[in-house]
């Protein structure tokens, strides 16, 4: 009983949301993943099982728009200074991995007699990772902020990156391509062109549309403009012959630093869980069953040696890399399969003559085994290497908690910030993601709750929205942000007091709008020099106007960065610009270290010019 896709079928809407509302509960309950669900619910409901549907690709074109958002959603997360930092890994690992692993897989075609074409292309095709299974196995382990998990992103966004030179190679590879082969510099320029042209408008034209968008107080607008934004920037990539989710991933970064950021965020994530759930669907049920029975022994010798080629270069490349052990053997679990455009590379290929349909459709089936084993693999790896978690022995996680004043890191500075409100009587709730930290901190009679502040779950189940005051006591000046933004927007109400790490950090912190900011060595910092000009025999009281003083200036100068920006700060630093005052006069030979020599106007001064 096959049903037709074309048109507004309920009983097609109501058998997909079936099998995946069966299948992942189960699945999951199996410990085997949300994404094997949904590949084997696939394969049931497909044209190859119960034949509920007879046009898989029909879907799986629509449900590649759930890869695009979820691309968009990771773009959000990785600001431009954030992106740049990775780019060692991007440009250098990425490229390194997909070089070697794409040398070793065509070896693989060669040795089993093959051509050099069709052996590069099944190759070439295999080396591009799944970007959808890598980013939601991420994202269900939590991993996608942590350093091995930025390693596996920065090797996707190098993999996308290269479908554009590996479908000019299959172009120059495929019979007779040398008369054409002009046109496929221009298509270069043209995809380089798309991407510039995107920076530009993103850079120029999104935060001015959001801002006029949101004077409307629509909300159905916002969210409408968050998915023409996202599918915009896929069409654009597109039409120019990139990839869709190269777009979204450079929408979400162009405004990963615009203040709408959140709530783009919340109006694209229900889309994407739906769509991301139907391209798995899509690849399930586009696995040909009759292919695989008729050359199983193909397609099983070479999803076993593909997988094992490539997780084995992967390997070797992490390792060579510096990588631990433990890091390198779970990136190449992870990564060792083929991914969602290898489907355009063969189709590409066959196009142009290089594969035959057969040969397109053992490959097709190849890759979907090799992502479908992917999830079992690491089911594998758990009982052949276990986790090396932390203990969470007497550790409460946080939940329900409802303090007046909730602490966010509790290190040294935490600690001491919590004394003065504890003095006083105020309840407070106190999270750290340190398992060691806080079994130490129960030792000294304090509950502190397992929680990382970054989360906005975390963030919820802590009780930011019930307190009447926040405390950003972490040390890592991106994680400080990180949270001040979470707050900011999630919590507008709530009173934001934020240690800060740096004088940068403190800028982009009052930018935020936080409520109170205190660099972290800043007052310690003004008690010793104070107490240096009393042991070189500054009187007490001369020696504390002239750290008020100091304290006066600074917040000047801090000001006058604030109002007109880094440059302005610059400017003024170099003595480009007005000055609230000098820091320090130049002292000569012999002279004796006085507040006039050193820059400071003495007290009865001020008093005078008032």
């Amino acid at each position: 009983m096959a049903v037709e896709t074309s048109g507004p079928d309920l009983l097609s809407v109501v058998v997909l949301l079936g099998a995946g509302v069966v299948a992942v509960p189960l699945f999951k309950r199996l410990g085997l993943g949300s994404i094997l669900g949904y590949l084997a619910a696939g394969v049931v409901i497909g044209p190859f099982g119960l034949k509920f549907f007879s046009d898989p690709e029909t879907i799986l074109h629509v449900a590649e728009l759930g890869v695009v958002m979820f691309l968009f959603l990771i773009g959000l997360e990785m600001q431009p200074s954030r992106l740049w930092s990775l780019r060692k890994d991007i440009f250098g690992l990425g490229a390194l991995q997909v070089g070697f692993c794409a040398v070793l897989l065509t070896g693989v075609g060669l040795a089993t007699g093959f051509p050099v074409a069709h052996s590069f292309v099944a190759g070439a095709g295999f080396v591009l990772t799944s970007t959808a299974i890598v980013m939601q196995l991420l994202e269900e382990r939590g991993e996608i902020a942590a350093p091995q998990g930025q390693r596996m992103v920065s090797i996707l966004l190098l993999e996308d990156l290269a479908i554009v030179p590996l479908l000019a190679l299959v172009a120059f590879l495929a019979p007779m391509s040398g008369a054409s082969g002009g046109l496929h510099w221009v298509d270069m320029g043209i995809g380089v062109g798309a991407i510039v042209g995107l920076v530009v408008a993103g850079k120029y034209l999104l935060n001015p549309l959001f801002g006029f968008l949101a004077q409307s107080r629509a909300r159905e607008v916002m969210t409408a403009a968050a998915l023409l934004v996202v599918l915009g920037a896929a069409l654009v990539m597109q039409l120019s012959g990139l990839s869709m989710a190269m777009g979204a991933f450079l929408a979400g970064v162009l405004l990963s630093e615009s203040t709408f950021r959140h709530q783009l965020e919340a109006d694209v994530e229900p889309f994407r869980g739906i769509l991301l759930g139907l391209f798995f669907l899509a690849v399930g049920m586009s696995l040909d069953l009759s292919v695989v029975a008729a050359h199983w022994q193909t397609v099983l010798f070479y999803v076993l040696a593909f997988k094992i080629v490539k997780g084995t270069g992967i390997y070797l490349v992490a390792r060579f890399l510096k990588s631990p052990h433990r890091e390198a053997i779970e990136r190449a679990v992870i990564m060792a399969q083929g991914g969602e455009f290898a489907f355009v590379l063969y189709a590409t290929a066959t196009a142009v003559g290089i594969l035959d349909g057969q040969a397109n459709a053992i490959l097709t089936a190849v890759i979907i085994f090799s992502m479908v084993l992917t999830p079992l693999f690491i089911v594998g790896l758990r009982f052949l290497l276990p986790e090396e978690k932390q203990a969470l022995d007497d550790v409460d996680v946080a939940e329900g908690l409802s303090g007046n004043v909730l602490i966010i890191g509790f290190g040294r500075f935490g600690q001491i910030s919590c004394q003065p409100l504890l003095l006083r009587g105020v309840d407070i709730s106190i999270i750290d993601n340190d398992v060691e930290m806080i079994q130490a901190a129960a030792q000294f009679g304090f509950k502190v709750y397992y929680g990382d502040g970054t989360r906005l779950d975390i963030l919820h189940a802590a009780g930011a929205g019930r307190a009447q005051a926040v405390l950003v006591c972490v040390d890592k000046a991106e994680t400080i942000l990180t949270i001040a933004n979470l707050l900011k927007s999630e919590f507008p109400l709530v009173q934001i007091f934020a240690r800060s790490f740096d004088r940068g950090n403190t800028i982009e912190l009052i930018k935020i709008g936080v409520d109170y900011q205190m660099r972290e060595t800043f007052e310690s910092a003004l008690i010793f020099g104070e107490n240096t000009l009393i042991g070189l025999g500054v009187d007490r009281a001369d020696a504390a106007d002239i750290i008020e003083d100091v304290r006066k200036r600074d917040a000047e100068r801090l000001d006058l960065q604030v109002a007109g920006g880094i440059r302005a700060g610059i400017d003024l630093m170099r003595g480009n610009a007005p000055v609230p005052g000098p820091l320090i006069k130049p002292r000569r030979a012999g002279q004796v270290m006085t507040p006039e020599v050193a820059g400071v106007t003495p007290p009865q001064e001020n008093a005078d010019a008032s």
